[in-house]
């Protein structure tokens, strides 16, 4: 009897097993509180950019309320404006051309933009100012935005992949959780 006894395995019964409806709700919950974060940084990338996206729109209307301001450049860049965010990638679907291409498209837009609305460093209003200071600090925070999303991600996918069994147990009406895409963008160092 007592070789018998020394031969279990002795867990302290803290150990569950992958079949274990606690555990599998546990690895859920996890899983869900991960996947929250990452949606909250992602939201948080977007909300800034569609907030640069609306200064960029006040500041081409300031511009075209100034005297001798040329309506059909400031007339093309309200349209470039506009149709950044049906260009802009989504958190499902993250193929680098995409980004390169919205990038592009922003990074150009701005470059054209701010020798029009500050020539020489001055903007014709203090509101012109103030809308080219927002931008630059907004377009600055673009790498810190898309790095904390990455992080999440890369949290979410980790725990993901360590509890794969588990996640194979969950069942039901829902979709088996899938790995979040990533910008692959490395942290200043």
């Amino acid at each position: 009897m007592v070789a018998c006894a020394a031969s279990c395995k002795r867990d302290g019964g803290t150990a569950r097993s992958a079949a274990d409806p606690a555990s599998a709700t546990a690895v859920q919950s996890q899983l869900t509180v991960l996947r929250d974060s990452a949606d909250a940084k992602w939201q948080a990338m977007v909300a800034s950019d569609d907030q640069k996206i609306g200064i960029t729109r006040l500041l081409l209307r300031e511009l075209q309320q100034q005297p001798g301001s040329n309506p059909t450049q400031l007339g093309a860049l309200a349209a470039a404006n506009d149709r950044l965010k049906a260009r802009r990638y989504t958190q499902t679907n993250l193929p680098s051309a995409q980004i390169d291409t919205y990038d592009a498209a922003q990074d150009s837009l701005l470059h054209a933009l701010y020798p029009v609305a500050a020539p020489v460093g001055g903007a014709p209003t203090e509101n012109a100012r103030n809308f080219v200071e927002g931008l630059q600090q907004l377009d600055a925070g673009v790498a810190s935005f898309r790095i904390q999303y990455d992080r999440a991600a890369k949290q979410y996918n980790a725990y993901l992949a360590l509890h794969q069994a588990d996640v194979a147990h969950f069942g039901g009406k829902y979709p088996a959780p899938q790995p979040l895409p990533i910008f692959e963008l490395a942290s200043p160092q």
